[in-house]
């Protein structure tokens, strides 16, 4: 196994996920593992070489005694290199998942350290093997089963996996050869796992690496072309209706196949009521055959109803009816509606609800349907409704949705 060509092919991926336009300054998201070590160096000699300032950021996640020992170590190896090195603390608040938790939390923590530099991540080609083999025990579908993408935008900064094409093996070598230290995590080996088992998996029937990383990239092969699909025959069956809400064409909806159907629902759902997952495909699909049947129903915090030729899709009331904002705050409301115009001071922006909806007497002729326009933004003064600017009520104050890009260009793979 040689190394001569590692730094190589390493700058290679740079500049075919950079371009050749290389950004002023990265981020280098390192835990001391071996990956994320080999990643260290790598990216050090790559930013030398390409006069690109690097900073390294490590998150002490503190759920095992040696993490705090391990973000020293990464600070210690970052001073010999003469790297800027930070370290970051999070803590578990006890709630949902732990791994899904720590996995968010670091991801929140690098966000915000970032400050709008793309962030480079040790994930391998052997992650994308078992991440494959994770979700297929899981039952995804092709989205799931895609490969991670080398380049993706995650809000005001961009992840960058340079690494994707390099086995864990050579990036083991590297190491060695070179004598730069790294940890093996002890969970590594711990079968309770579902990354370990399926690691242990690979080596039988066939199951290499090499096989299950090209069957992630065909997958994500398929989603470009399935979301393309999906966002062309949305932008077709669109209709005019109420800001913050979607209404499609009934009939072409049921003419197109299924997964193009379920695409386009999930991404309504997700459109109005902001949900960061997709939902479960059994309560997709039962929600599709209940709203082709006719019928009205919630999911994910979102409102389905069927009405003449028309679906509309809507934030349920139900989701928002406790949230409320100070109409002056500039805070926004269900993460999405920025309150503006004159007369602000000691309102508040909440959803319009029955009370709210009983105050506008005249409603637009594309108006959704009353179910749809209870969970709408809109600003109080106590329990006198100001304006909900969504059904042209008011004129000095209104909302404003911080929600750029329309709903079927959503549907596409960015």
């Amino acid at each position: 196994m040689h190394l001569t060509g590692l730094p190589d092919r390493f700058a290679g991926e740079m500049g075919h996920l950079l371009g050749p336009d290389f950004p002023d300054a990265i981020g280098v998201a390192v835990s001391g593992g071996g990956d994320s070590m080999a990643l260290l160096h790598l990216a050090a000699g790559w930013a030398r070489i390409f006069g690109v300032s690097m900073s390294v950021v490590t998150v002490d996640h503190g759920l095992r005694d040696a993490s705090a020992s391990e973000a020293a170590m990464v600070a210690d190896e970052c001073a010999t290199l003469g790297v800027a090195h930070d370290i970051l603390q999070w803590k578990w608040d006890g709630n949902g998942n732990l791994q899904d938790a720590a996995r968010n939390g670091r991801r929140a923590l690098i966000g915000a350290w970032a400050q709008g530099r793309p962030v480079l991540l040790g994930h391998t080609r052997d992650d994308q093997a078992e991440t494959l083999l994770m979700r297929l025990a899981r039952g995804s579908g092709v989205d799931g089963l895609a490969a991670m993408a080398g380049l993706r935008g995650a809000g005001d900064w961009q992840i960058v996996r340079p690494m994707l094409h390099l086995g864990r093996e050579e990036l083991r070598h590297y190491l060695k050869v070179l004598n730069i230290p790294f940890v093996d995590d002890p969970t590594n080996d711990d079968a309770t796992y579902a990354r370990v088992r399926m690691r242990h998996l690979i080596g039988q029937e066939g199951l290499d690496t090499v096989r299950l990383a090209n069957t992630a990239q065909a997958m994500a092969r398929a989603r470009v072309a399935l979301a393309a699909r999906a966002h062309d025959a949305a932008t077709a069956m669109m209709r005019p209706t109420t800001q913050g809400c979607i209404a499609l064409d009934r009939d072409a909806l049921t003419r197109i196949e299924a997964e193009t159907q379920l695409r386009i629902l999930a991404g309504a759902i997700g459109a109005v009521a902001g949900a960061v997952y997709r939902p479960r495909l059994s309560a997709l699909t039962q929600t599709l055959d209940r709203v082709l049947a006719g019928g009205t129903t919630t999911l994910q915090g979102a409102i389905l109803v069927p009405k003449g030729a028309q679906l509309f899709v809507a934030r349920e009331y139900q989701a928002v009816a406790d949230h409320q904002v100070p109409a002056h705050s500039g805070d926004l409301w269900d993460g999405r509606w920025m309150p503006v115009g004159q007369g602000l001071t000691g309102a508040v922006l909440r959803a319009l609800g029955a009370d709210g909806l009983q105050q506008i007497t005249v409603r637009p002729e594309d108006a959704a349907p009353r179910a749809c326009l209870l969970g709408l933004p809109s600003i109080w003064a106590g329990d006198r409704l100001i304006a909900c600017s969504a059904l042209d009520f008011g004129t000095d104050a209104g909302v404003k949705d911080q929600i750029r890009g329309s709903f079927p260009q959503s549907l596409l793979v960015h």
